[in-house]
Formats: structure tokens, sequence, C-alpha cells
């Protein structure tokens, strides 16, 4: 089995900055893209930023300049390091990652559970 698991999340208030982590688990392979998206109650999932096994990244442009989204190959794990945070940033944010189990198993997408982030004063 395959677990994303996220952590980070929390209060701050405007202006601030948060980092989120999420380490992949078991049995893997290879990993391509992983990423981070974010979702608020009544809305689509929305993507924040991804990067690739080879480090090029991706953002929306809501969080471009403010967020960065690192990842850690050797740890198999992906950070997003969010600054200048504003009340709009408010939602609960999921890791995913396309992964390989063994070369012989098609790559498939995994996400965490979610980790909640609230921007208020």
């Amino acid at each position: 089995q395959v677990r994303l698991v996220e952590s980070g999340g929390g209060l701050v208030q405007p202006g601030g900055s948060l980092r989120l982590t999420c380490a992949a688990s078991g049995n893997i392979f290879s990993i391509n893209a992983m990423g981070w998206y974010r979702q608020t109650p009544g809305k689509q999932r929305e993507l924040v930023a991804t990067v690739t096994s080879d480090g090029n990244t991706n953002y929306a442009g809501s969080v471009k300049d403010r967020f960065t989204i690192s990842r850690d190959n050797a740890k198999n794990t992906v950070y997003l390091q969010m600054n200048s945070l504003k009340p709009e940033d408010t939602a609960v944010y999921y890791c995913n990652a396309g992964i390989r189990r063994s070369i012989r198993v098609p790559e498939s997408v995994y996400w965490g559970q979610g980790t909640q982030v609230t921007v208020s004063s």
C-alpha cells in the first residue's frame, strides 16, 4: 500500500507563513509529479502547485510569487512554503503524487487526507 500524509496546517494571521509537508510511504518504486491542491466548501478542488521529478514547477496565478513548492526525492516528500498568506487562501490543502509501486505496475495517482489552513485575524 501507499500512503500520503500531510502536516503543517493550522491557523495563521494574514501576512503570515506556513509550511506544509507531505510524505509518501509504503511500497514505492518511483514517484513522478507531486503537487498541492486546495478545496473550500462548495467549490471544486483547485491546483495550487506541482513539481516534476526533475524539479520543474508550475503554480496557480493566485499563489505565484507567494508560495514555493519543493521536494526531497530521497525522502519521498513534497513541501509547500506559503508566505504572505491571505484570508482567501483558507482551504483544506491536499497533496497528490503519481506513483509506481513496481516496474510492472503503471503509475497511479494517490491523494493525502488533507490538512486545514485557516488565515484569519
